[in-house]
């Protein structure tokens, strides 16, 4: 791994204050901000200090060399005032889009920081959708009350404005035809990302809250050599696309000693989305995370969906995720392109994971991983399609010594039929779970010393049209209805070794053209 560079600093200090701003929570103090910024940079840089306080504000740009420092008990709460925030051109899951300028942002910058012990709160609240089935009544019955709107008694927007967007397939793009009066009668929904930091180099985060961000909470985008170290990032479980941190196409980064307890996916790896990504051709990679906690999220270690440049050489370490809908989550879909591989996982600890502890999936549907109440969902149709540059490709991936104390799902791998994915091992595990490893369309597969206490035993371990795959020193309940199920005219060069198969009642069933050929028991 390259040394990751680290930002240094002028020990000047500009006090805000100095430049007029007021911590009454009433003041906007914009370009007060703003001009303790401009002053530090002119001068080569130093600390823009934000004293204990509330202080009220439109969007800060950061500037080369200038460490933002909130002391203990400062907050910077951006405003719910939507005309602070002019419509700029930025990027939204991957593509090119029309967005709110972001509450913080930085372009092109370098030696760069928000360090301290303070808040950055978003004012999210003002900004996103809520799902009904997200709240308890009495929530949604206030949140309705407060305002904004409700056509179908299932999802509150906060204007009319976010309502129309809403009905609208890409409303935020790019397009020269579009008068500016349209982006204007679709503006609330263009959500910002809360801080954005865009081609920029020696970026460090310490020490900070960073919470109820309008969309995505921490997005570096294109940069590198990036430090986020002791960091706390909150957003309400019901923050819909509440990421905690994503990066896209960036390279160096280390992200330890962090907590996470957000809506969406927690530390998350992109590279831009469909032809759009591949054409920017910048993986995700070099990237060290250790040391993390992750509690709700909709995943806590993710790799995609928007993945089409690519994402490579990751290592993560002694994390814990506890209540993540999912733990480990690599996830795409037909049209994304891109090369997943090198990625190294080691020493993960997991509870109370409502899906899977770790998932590969190649069928990504862009909804929530675990379905609301009442809401029904159909497998995907599985055919067989020509591969092309927009066919995703996941290989070349290690995840060793999980502990795994409940989830739905032990084990779930699902490539597609055209591209299996490859060459992953999985090693040293304990999963309690109600079901045990559910495997399919997927190619040199290793499964070794992997202890399954599941409550479901009919099957142990499901593979479809799956070859090449190894179980070692598999271990399970005495008694279980059915090991192995093994299907798909496909799957063949299944190896069982070290594995005691007697204790359970059925050892192996055969199905959808697959026969005893299929598989090897020593």
């Amino acid at each position: 791994m390259p040394k990751i560079a680290q930002p240094i600093f002028k020990k000047d200090t500009f006090n805000i204050v100095k430049y007029g701003a007021v911590a009454d929570g009433v003041t906007l103090n914009t370009t007060a901000i703003g001009k303790a910024m401009e002053a530090c940079n002119k001068k080569g840089g130093g600390v823009v200090l934000v004293p204990a306080g509330l202080w009220n504000t439109g969007p800060i740009v950061l500037k080369s060399n200038v460490n933002l420092h909130l002391q203990k008990g400062a907050v910077i709460q951006f405003t719910d005032d939507f005309n602070q925030y002019p419509l700029v051109k930025g990027n939204w899951e991957g593509l090119p889009q029309w967005r709110n300028q972001s509450p913080v942002s930085a372009e092109g910058q370098e030696n760069i920081a928000i360090t301290g012990h303070g808040i950055l709160d978003g004012n999210g609240d003002a900004w996103r959708m809520v799902k009904k089935d997200k709240l308890t009544e009495t929530q949604w019955k206030k949140l309705v009350a407060s305002g904004g709107i409700s056509t179908d008694g299932r999802t509150w927007y906060p204007s009319e404005k976010a309502l129309k967007g809403s009905k609208l397939k890409n409303p935020g793009v790019i397009d020269p035809a579009q008068p500016a009066a349209f982006y204007d009668s679709i503006k609330d929904f263009l959500r910002p990302n809360m801080v954005v930091l865009t081609k920029c180099k020696k970026i460090l985060l310490e020490g900070i809250i960073v919470q109820n961000s309008p969309a995505w909470c921490l997005h570096p985008l294109m940069s590198e050599d990036i430090t986020l170290r002791n960091v706390t990032v909150k957003n309400p479980w019901y923050a819909q696309n509440g990421d905690g941190i994503d990066l896209e196409s960036c390279k160096n980064t280390l992200i330890e000693n962090s907590t996470f307890d957000v809506g969406d996916d927690a530390l998350c790896m992109k590279s831009g989305r469909d032809e759009a990504g591949r054409e920017r051709g910048m993986p995700t990679e070099n990237v060290i995370i250790r040391n993390c906690i992750v509690y709700h999220a909709h995943g806590g270690f993710v790799v995609g969906s928007e993945m089409s440049g690519g994402a490579r050489n990751i290592h993560v370490s002694n994390c814990t995720f506890i209540g993540t809908d999912i733990g480990i989550r690599f996830k795409t879909t037909r049209g994304r392109g891109g090369i997943v591989e090198k990625i190294y996982i080691n020493d993960i600890y997991m509870k109370d994971i409502p899906g899977e502890a770790i998932l590969f999936d190649m069928y990504y549907m862009a909804k929530d991983p675990i379905p609301l109440n009442g809401e029904k969902r159909e497998a995907p149709k599985v055919e067989m399609l020509p591969v092309t540059e927009a066919t995703p490709i996941f290989r070349d991936i290690l995840v060793n010594n999980v502990v795994c104390n409940g989830a739905e799902k032990g084990i779930f791998i699902r490539g597609l039929p055209e591209m299996h994915i490859q060459n992953i091992r999985l090693q040293n595990m304990v999963l309690q779970a109600n079901k045990g490893i559910d495997c399919s369309e997927a190619t040199g597969i290793s499964f070794s010393n992997i202890k399954l206490i599941t409550k479901q035993s009919n099957p142990v371990v499901d593979i479809l049209n799956s070859d090449n795959l190894s179980f070692k020193k598999i271990t399970y309940q005495d008694g279980a209805d059915l090991l192995f199920r093994v299907g798909g005219d496909r799957s063949g060069k299944i190896a069982i070794t070290d594995t005691d198969a007697s204790r359970a009642k059925q050892k192996i069933q055969y199905e959808f053209g697959a026969s005893e050929k299929s598989v090897t028991l020593k």
